[in-house]
């Protein structure tokens, strides 16, 4: 036991410091050939802060765990909003803009609730797979077209092949410190769940959830610290669009998996309320302050608290 919960530790360190190099890499990748750092965030962040989720939910289906890979998902965004925000807020209020009231937060709504009904016949396969996908898609283009500018004219940055070099290794290594982490999560995850009795949902909700987080957690509590709101939330907002599109759209492609319906009458009705909470925030408030940051924590506790005891 002891030993996997080191494991365990050791996978979670390097799935954490994997997407950290990962983004460093990429992201200056990009810059280097002049893409605008507004793109670099939505399409590159986006997907290296949700990378964790990706590699482990895959892992854990293709093991056949596929409870570990949904309550990874399902956690990951709860813990987002409820934990991720209600801490970030908590450090700073945060404002919320009218473009994520208006468009970011509804279509994250929007992929929630159809996350919900395409699990709802108890399997993610190739077809559900492909709207999940498609989704992310549209979301994408339609943020990468507004996030334009006629003024703009970004300049790359200096070009050398050894920042070229280092940023390739950084990336291979982030790749493969993810994968690695991962691989370790999800095995010492299900002997620890066998150990405990807990039930693999539980541990994917729970611990694997919050380690696979971390990169989300970091992100945005430091930029609410700063000030910086539009980060911190959309970070939050584009993660999830990503674990849910990205990861349930790969993994229903590449390996379907069959769901466990328990989580149909709990764990999704309340991520999908933590969302429209967010929303309603967002429409009279604009802003989510220090009250509201505690009212998402207790949400949080009530969901692990609730989601323990049905596991």
């Amino acid at each position: 036991m002891f030993i996997e919960f080191i494991l365990l530790i050791l996978g979670l360190f390097l799935l954490y410091f994997g997407s950290e190099i990962l983004v460093r890499g990429a992201a200056s990748t990009a810059l280097l050939f002049a893409v605008r750092p507004v793109i670099v965030g939505l399409t590159v962040v986006a997907f290296a802060t949700s990378a964790p989720e990706l590699l482990v939910s895959l892992m854990a289906s293709i093991k056949g765990s596929s409870e570990i890979s949904l309550g990874n998902i399902l956690g990951s965004n709860v813990i987002n909003i409820a934990l991720v925000l209600g801490i970030s807020a908590l450090l700073k209020p945060i404002k919320l803009n009218r473009q994520i009231v208006r468009f970011d937060i509804p279509y994250m709504l929007a992929a929630c609730l159809l996350f919900w009904i395409l699990c709802m016949d108890g399997t993610i396969g190739h077809i559900d797979g492909a709207f999940l996908l498609s989704m992310l898609i549209v979301f994408l283009f339609y943020g990468i077209k507004n996030a334009r500018d006629k003024n703009d004219h970004t300049k790359a940055a200096p070009r050398s092949r050894r920042r070229i070099f280092l940023n390739i290794i950084m990336i291979v290594g982030g790749i493969a410190g993810l994968a690695q982490g991962a691989d370790m999560v999800v095995q010492s995850a299900i002997v620890m769940a066998k150990k405990i009795g807990w039930s693999e949902a539980f541990i994917g909700i729970s611990v694997v959830a919050l380690g696979t987080s971390l990169p989300e957690l970091a992100t945005s509590a430091v930029a609410a610290a700063k000030g910086e709101s539009d980060l911190s939330v959309g970070n939050v907002v584009g993660s999830n669009l990503f674990n849910i599109c990205m990861v349930m759209g790969t993994v229903g492609i590449l390996t379907p998996m069959s769901i466990d319906t328990k989580l149909l009458s709990f764990e999704f009705p309340l991520m999908i309320f933590i969302v429209i909470m967010l929303l309603v925030m967002g429409f009279f408030k604009r802003a989510i302050g220090k009250w509201e940051g505690m009212i998402f924590l207790v949400m949080f506790a009530i969901y692990i608290g609730i989601s323990y005891i049905n596991s």
